[in-house]
């Protein structure tokens, strides 16, 4: 059987995450979802925006990820904001517990992707920015895209 195209293939990304957040570490986790909600997130039909996840009695659950129902999907339309587990080793989910008990620290989902047809989440232990931060990331951001076009036009 050939696996040709079933590599990493990113579907979902929460692009305000890193706009909101200072990311500390990333993990790659599994994510419990039925059959319909699979082919919905396949197609894209998922949000991260108000995403968050956080651990509950030794396990960790992602709250807020909305997947539209599969429309060609004839029963078994779940909640499309129900609360899904996520799956990590056990010392990974007690690493995580340990550095969200601090004041200011949350658990947010970056992207959403496949690996050989499994569905992953990227989760980050994040640090929120403050107004100024991100005027200063804004401004940083700007300043290398002058300095790309400066050098750009140099090369011309």
């Amino acid at each position: 059987m050939e696996t040709k195209g079933r590599g990493d293939k990113t579907v979902i990304t929460n692009r305000k995450a890193r706009h909101d957040y200072f990311v500390v570490d990333s993990y790659e986790a599994g994510m419990v979802l039925k059959g319909c909600e699979v082919k919905s997130i396949r197609d894209g039909k998922a949000n991260l925006q108000d995403a968050y996840a956080r651990v509950v009695n030794g396990e960790i659950f992602m709250f807020g990820m909305h997947v539209l129902p599969y429309e060609y999907a004839h029963s078994d339309k779940p909640d499309p904001l129900r609360v899904r587990k996520l799956l990590l080793h056990r010392r990974q989910i007690l690493e995580i517990e340990r550095e969200t008990q601090e004041q200011g620290i949350t658990l947010i989902p970056l992207r959403v992707f496949f690996v050989a047809g499994r569905v992953k989440v990227d989760i980050a232990i994040a640090k929120g920015k403050a107004h100024y931060d991100k005027r200063q990331s804004l401004a940083a951001r700007d300043a290398k895209r002058e300095a790309d076009r400066a050098m750009k036009g140099m090369r011309d």
